[in-house]
C-alpha cells in the first residue's frame, strides 16, 4: 500500500469536554471513558517494538471481550442505526458522516483518526467504524489491547512522520 502523510491528529481533553452543557457529547465521551480508551487517546508515540501483552498493560488496556468487532450484536446495531441518525430513520451500517447526530460525528473522527488510523477522506462512515462506534456506545466489553494491537502491528510509523501498512 502506498504511503501518505498523516497530518490529522486527536488530541482529547477528557476534563474538559465532560463538564459541557452538552448532555448527549458528555454521554458519548463517558462511553469512551467506560470503555477504557480514553488513556490510549492522548498518547504520543515514539518508535517501539513490544509484545501485545506488553502494549496492553502498557496502556491500561481492557484484555477481556470482543475480540471480533464483527459480533457486536445484532439488536445493539439496529438499534444504534437510529440512534447515531440525525433524521431519526435507520442509517446504512455504511453512510456519509453528514447523516450523524454530531456527537457520533465527533466518535466517527475519533476511531477513524486514533483508533483505525485512517488516512485521507473522513466523509463515509464504513462499516467497520460503525461497528466500532456501536461497541462504544453500547458499553459493549471489548479487548482493545488485542484488537488495537492487531491494528497497530500492520502499520509502522516513520521518524518523518510518514504512514506505511506493512502487509
Amino acid at each position: 500500500m502506498a504511503s501518505s502523510l498523516v497530518s490529522n491528529t486527536n488530541q482529547v481533553h477528557f476534563a474538559s469536554v465532560l463538564a459541557m452543557d452538552n448532555s448527549e457529547m458528555v454521554a458519548m465521551f463517558e462511553a469512551l471513558v467506560a470503555s477504557g480508551l480514553n488513556g490510549f487517546l492522548g498518547f504520543q508515540g515514539k518508535m517501539v517494538e513490544i509484545s501485545e501483552e506488553v502494549f496492553a498493560r502498557t496502556f491500561q488496556l481492557p484484555v477481556e471481550g470482543l475480540i471480533d468487532i464483527h459480533e457486536v450484536p445484532k439488536e445493539l446495531i439496529f438499534y444504534a442505526r437510529t440512534e447515531f441518525s440525525l433524521t431519526g430513520e435507520q442509517l446504512s451500517t455504511s453512510c456519509k458522516k453528514r447523516e450523524l447526530k454530531i456527537e457520533y460525528r465527533l466518535l466517527s473522527d475519533i476511531v477513524a483518526k486514533s483508533i483505525t488510523v485512517k488516512a485521507g477522506s473522513f466523509d463515509v462512515v464504513t462499516h467497520e467504524r460503525f461497528l466500532l462506534m456501536t461497541a462504544i456506545f453500547g458499553g459493549v466489553s471489548v479487548n482493545w489491547g488485542r484488537l488495537l494491537f492487531k491494528i497497530s502491528r500492520t502499520w509502522k510509523i516513520q521518524r518523518q512522520g510518514k504512514l506505511e501498512c506493512e502487509d
